[in-house]
């Protein structure tokens, strides 16, 4: 017969995969969110219902500690910080897997070797390995997206001998702890590797890939609780693990096919390097990027039939995303068709733009992934650009020496007239120049885009 505290786990398993599903629509996400959240609390509840549970007050405690500074932490972190926020809370799952994985092995060490078979050994070992590796893995995503450590790709001396030797040494503790009695000092030796791996790992790629790199993190953090859950025999842990897991694998995917790379590539290639600035627009070439003024591109915004948005980091870093729901509002008015066109990858984060427009209470229909959108751009009077770069780059499908061909990107260069609202003249997240902001259709209008999208938004309104 089923234990209260099994029923309890059962629920919160069955909250978990409903919160999952409810998450797949932006109708229904803020719910999914919720339910999700409640399943957590059920499970809490169910261990506090496990026998044998003492210290309730230092339980209570360690969850005020935790629960305290996280949610004062999200309440204020700003929406182009989300992607640390994302990064660091994931590095604190993989933890507590390690920590979790760390304490079933002293607890069958102490109680008895008897409990260190294979059906145990294996899960702990696991789940010690993959909760180091995302913990580490994820501070070093965090402090590249910080900008605590170099954004750019590294090439890291000897470092496939390095990650190999560091593998294989993981590898032969691991099947020396699995075959004998538990042992403290190879266990720790097996703890530092894997920490090691996560770090190697992580720290040579270069910030454009971060997006990626967080949704493996995130699948590893998964894996970590699921196998934790098998040592621990928690039924919650392993269904709230394997669904995170899982989601987080298929999201690595789909965001590999979006840049037509392979997983491989991003986590041993060199994306992002400066050197492989090639093709006709290097410096030192005579092409010119033309400027254009508020008023100008005011009038030819606001006299268009159709505008097609492209949000990209720029406009997170601005936090110009009011305005630029603004501009939408103010240009329906006047009778133009606006549509917001969406790049897998745009930003620092999976769906990092479709978080930052719904914060602005943008309409979720307006929001067009790139599959739908790109046969729109020819019959558009201006794309307006705002603070995207790599995702609107046609050397992607024009230049083979380019580090991002083949990778899809956003049409932008199809539609009648480009305006780009950009800092300065430098260089996307990927160190590549963009031919797009030298083609005769663009105009650059420089300026901060919460600035820029002010100015224009006034020039709108008097015309």
């Amino acid at each position: 017969m089923m234990t209260l505290p099994e029923l309890t786990y059962l629920v919160a398993s069955i909250l978990f995969i409903l919160g999952l599903k409810r998450l797949s629509s932006p109708k229904t996400a803020r719910s999914g969110n919720l339910f999700a959240a409640l399943g957590m609390g059920m499970a809490v509840l169910g261990t506090f219902l496990l026998p044998g549970i003492q210290n309730f007050g230092l339980i209570l405690l360690a969850i005020a500690i935790g629960t305290i500074p996280g949610w004062i932490a999200a309440r204020k972190v700003a929406m182009t910080n989300m992607p640390q926020m994302v990064s660091l809370f994931n590095g604190m799952g993989g933890a507590c897997a390690l920590f979790i994985s760390i304490s079933e092995f002293l607890s069958a060490q102490s109680i008895s070797t008897h409990s260190w078979g294979v059906s145990h050994s294996i899960p702990t070992l696991l789940g010690t390995s993959f909760g180091a590796i995302s913990f580490t893995g994820s501070l070093i995503a965090y402090g590249k997206l910080q900008g605590l450590i170099s954004e750019k790709t590294l090439k890291l001396p000897f470092q496939k001998t390095i990650s190999i030797g560091l593998f294989l040494a993981f590898l032969g503790c691991a099947v020396f702890l699995v075959q004998t009695e538990p042992n403290n000092n190879i266990f720790f030796v097996l703890v530092t590797l894997s920490l090691i791996l996560g770090i190697i790992q992580v720290l040579p790629i270069g910030g454009a890939d971060m997006p990626v790199v967080i949704s493996v993190l995130n699948s590893c953090t998964g894996m970590a609780a699921a196998v934790t859950g098998f040592a621990m025999e928690n039924m919650s842990m392993i269904i709230a693990g394997t669904l995170v897991g899982a989601a987080g694998s298929f999201l690595t995917i789909l965001m590999c096919r979006a840049m037509n790379r392979s997983l491989s590539n991003v986590l041993f290639g060199s994306f992002g390097l400066p050197s492989l600035i090639k093709g006709k627009f290097k410096k030192g070439d005579e092409q010119i990027m033309r400027e254009i003024a508020a008023p100008e591109a005011a009038m030819l915004v606001g006299y268009a039939r159709k505008v097609i948005i492209v949000p990209g980091y720029g406009l997170a870093v601005a936090q110009a995303q009011h305005l630029v729901h603004e501009l939408e509002e103010i240009l329906e008015k006047r009778g133009v068709e606006v549509k917001y066109a969406i790049h897998p990858v745009a930003g620092r984060m999976p769906g990092h733009m479709n978080v930052l427009l719904a914060e602005a209470n943008v309409p979720y229909p307006k929001l067009v992934d790139m599959e739908e959108i790109n046969a729109e751009f020819n019959q558009t009077d201006v794309a307006l650009i705002i603070g995207a770069n790599d995702v609107v780059n046609p050397a992607a499908r024009t230049d083979s020496s380019s580090p991002i061909f083949g990778m899809p990107i956003l049409d932008a260069d199809h539609a009648k007239n480009i305006i780009v609202l950009k800092r300065g003249k430098g260089v996307g997240f990927a160190g590549i120049e963009n031919n797009l902001f030298f083609d005769l259709k663009t105009r650059m209008l420089y300026g901060d885009a919460k600035s820029s999208l002010t100015e224009l938004v006034s020039e709108i309104k008097v015309l």
